[in-house]
């Protein structure tokens, strides 16, 4: 049976799912933490940023005395790969509604010495404790019904390794913004899906950190291709999302100097807007 036919037959809850064993980190000592990055959330060979920024932020939930992320900036110093990293974390400031922290991630390089990947600062709160009054005018982006969107699945087979990720998501593509995998991009800069983890794991605070950073970058819809690292991303997560596919929207308006930038929005079941998200990333032009 397929990965994706065993996850339709069992569905996976949060806290029992791949996503939640592979973004585990052990306490080694207070404010230390041990973690294993699976190759299994990679991209051609480096570890995707979304999933990097979902360990650190599981690994600040234990060391602050807040559980969700309100906001959280990382910047991306070095590509990580699978394998053994230590995360650590320094509490800057503890309070009643609000706590903040810094963390990073170090990996080890062939001499042994250990190398910095990414570092990120964050403010944790709760969630659940925030009033339900919304004034907003955003709306939810229009994306076709998922039956008519496309995935990974109804493209050629991927090279081997090239993008193991998307065989743990669930990921449908709205139409009107695949022109680039048909060879002739829209040049608007616009990616649009569903989102969610392809074991059926509803999402959660912690997800959404992988969400924003999920989908095909903006430049291959402005008629770029290769590798888009990251330089810095900045997410704001809103409210625990209803159970159920989320709806992702991320647009990039301005790229010079062989940087873009891409705003990505987050909306849950209910039509609510859960995270919110800008990153700075490199483009090769050329």
């Amino acid at each position: 049976m397929s990965e994706a036919a065993s996850a339709q037959a069992v569905r996976a809850t949060i806290g029992d799912s791949e996503f939640d064993r592979d973004t585990a980190v052990t306490r080694r000592a207070p404010g230390v933490y041990d973690v294993d990055l699976s190759p299994g959330w990679t991209i051609i060979s480096a570890v995707n940023g979304g999933y990097l920024l979902a360990v650190l932020g599981r690994a600040l939930a234990d060391a602050l005395p807040h559980d969700d992320p309100f906001t959280i900036s990382a910047h991306y110093l070095t590509a990580s790969q699978p394998g053994p990293a230590v995360v650590r974390t320094d509490v800057a400031r503890t309070g009643r509604t609000l706590s903040t922290g810094q963390a990073s991630l170090f990996q080890y390089d062939d001499e042994g010495r250990e190398v910095e990947r990414i570092r990120v600062l964050a403010s944790y709160g709760d969630l659940g404790a925030l009033p339900d009054d919304v004034r907003t005018t955003a709306t939810p982006p229009a994306i076709p019904p998922m039956e008519h969107c496309f995935g990974p699945e109804d493209g050629p087979a991927p090279v081997d390794g090239s993008s193991a990720i998307t065989e743990r998501l669930m990921l449908k593509l709205d139409p009107s913004t695949l022109g680039w995998a048909l060879g002739a991009p829209s040049g608007k800069g616009e990616m649009r899906a569903w989102f969610g983890l392809a074991d059926g794991r509803d999402p959660d605070p912690i997800s959404l950190l992988l969400a924003v950073d999920a989908l095909p970058p903006t430049a291959f819809e402005i008629g770029l291709s290769g590798w888009v690292p990251t330089v810095e991303l900045t997410v704001h997560v809103r409210c625990r999302p209803a159970p159920g596919p989320l709806r992702v929207s991320i647009t990039t308006r301005n790229l010079a100097g062989g940087f873009l930038e891409e705003d990505a929005e987050v909306w849950d079941s209910a039509d609510r807007l859960v995270a919110q998200s800008r990153q700075l990333a490199r483009v090769r032009l050329g």
